[in-house]
């Protein structure tokens, strides 16, 4: 018996990796150039942000091309991309200049309610609703992983599922679990609903149904730079989106974790796990939750060696990451870059709601914190 619940256990941290695999220092603030969408603002929520923003051109307002209701106009630039502080990992160096041209993006995260829009129309069916299909699992493990029992081969996904005392910070599977029928409908598994949630991110999308997501809405995923060069909003080397004041300092500035990950979260920023799009103040490109809430997929490969094999000391011109992607930690998944950190971020444990902080997300894996936004070229 202890044998097979050891088994049991190895076989749900291999799912962590493969959740829904399926058959399928002065610091100065620039001028932006942006384009925004008309935003209402309550007596109460005060957008301090919009001094540092151009008086919007009315004609560009009036001429918006179709499709990009809800999006931003991101003038393009040259910025230095890459670790800002000493709290940056090695895959975040070094900084390098790197220049993009101009795009739209969403203004926020795709939310529960736009994703249901799209399934109604379409009929799509998320990766983590499907059974895992053994034979595409296999390949991304090492030669030899024994197949689990049919009974674990079904529809699911990772739901956070902290515990309620303090424990060590380098297994995660103490606050990660395989959850059967766990997806974006029922994002705490069965017997949970987005009732209530149509406002909140839509989370359990792995990087595949983005994509799908993004050819029915005419738009893509961002670039590993894009998406950076959005971030930053218009400030220069600064470590947030907000700036440098630390997270936890002022009012809150984003959906994180406060307290003691993973057992003790003081809700201070007003949210366990996800909050409601444009809870927060935006950052200088009228951009919602750059930081926290939820993960997001970009177009890259991740390579966590990928920023060495840029030059230090020329332009590179609209990255698109790497051919292929690469991780000593695990070779043999395929791994897309995510970006912005979740609500789970947290100094103790993950910073990554630091503009340069970049992760390593499987293509067929969705979590109970991974989303993704939007961008759209210019015609």
């Amino acid at each position: 018996m202890k044998k097979y619940i050891r088994f049991v256990s190895v076989i749900s941290i291999l799912f962590f990796f493969l959740a829904c695999n399926s058959k399928k220092t002065d610091k100065s603030v620039s001028q932006p150039k942006v384009q925004i969408d008309t935003v209402e603002l309550s007596c109460c929520k005060i957008d301090s942000k919009r001094r540092f923003l151009p008086e919007p051109d009315t004609l560009a307002l009036k001429t918006k091309p179709s499709g990009t209701e809800e999006m931003v106009f991101i003038d393009g630039g040259t910025f230095e991309m890459g670790a800002d502080n000493n709290q940056a990992r090695a895959d975040e160096y070094p900084k390098h200049p790197v220049s993009v041209s101009s795009f739209w993006m969403d203004m926020h995260e795709v939310t529960n309610a736009q994703f249901k829009k799209f399934v109604n129309e379409t009929g799509y069916v998320t990766v983590a609703e499907k059974d895992v299909d053994w034979e595409v699992m296999r390949t991304q493990l090492p030669p030899g992983t024994p197949k689990p029992h049919d009974s674990l081969l079904v529809a699911g996904s990772m739901v956070f599922t902290p515990p309620n005392y303090q424990v060590g910070l380098n297994d995660y599977s103490q606050w990660w679990t395989w959850t059967k029928g766990a997806n974006w409908k029922h994002p705490e598994g069965p017997g949970s609903s987005i009732d209530g949630l149509e406002n909140h991110p839509v989370v359990h999308i792995c990087y595949n149904d983005a994509i799908a997501y993004c050819q029915w809405a005419g738009k893509r995923l961002p670039t590993e730079a894009e998406w950076e060069y959005a971030a930053r909003g218009g400030l220069q080397n600064a470590i947030y989106p907000w700036g440098d004041e630390h997270i936890e300092k002022g009012l809150p500035k984003a959906n994180s974790w406060q307290g003691s990950f993973p057992n003790v979260n003081t809700q201070k920023d007003g949210f366990f796990a996800t909050a409601p799009i444009m809870t927060y103040s935006p950052n200088g490109y009228n951009l919602y939750d750059m930081a926290g809430n939820v993960w997001e997929w970009t177009s890259d490969w991740y390579d966590m060696n990928y920023y060495k094999t840029l030059p230090a000391d020329e332009v590179t011109l609209n990255p698109k990451g790497p051919e292929k992607s690469f991780d000593s930690r695990n070779e043999y998944e395929k791994r897309k870059t995510i970006r912005g950190g979740s609500f789970l971020c947290n100094d103790s444990y993950c910073s990554s709601y630091r503009v340069a902080a970049r992760m390593p997300g499987e293509v067929d894996s969705g979590m109970s914190h991974t989303g993704f936004r939007c961008v759209k070229d210019v015609q």
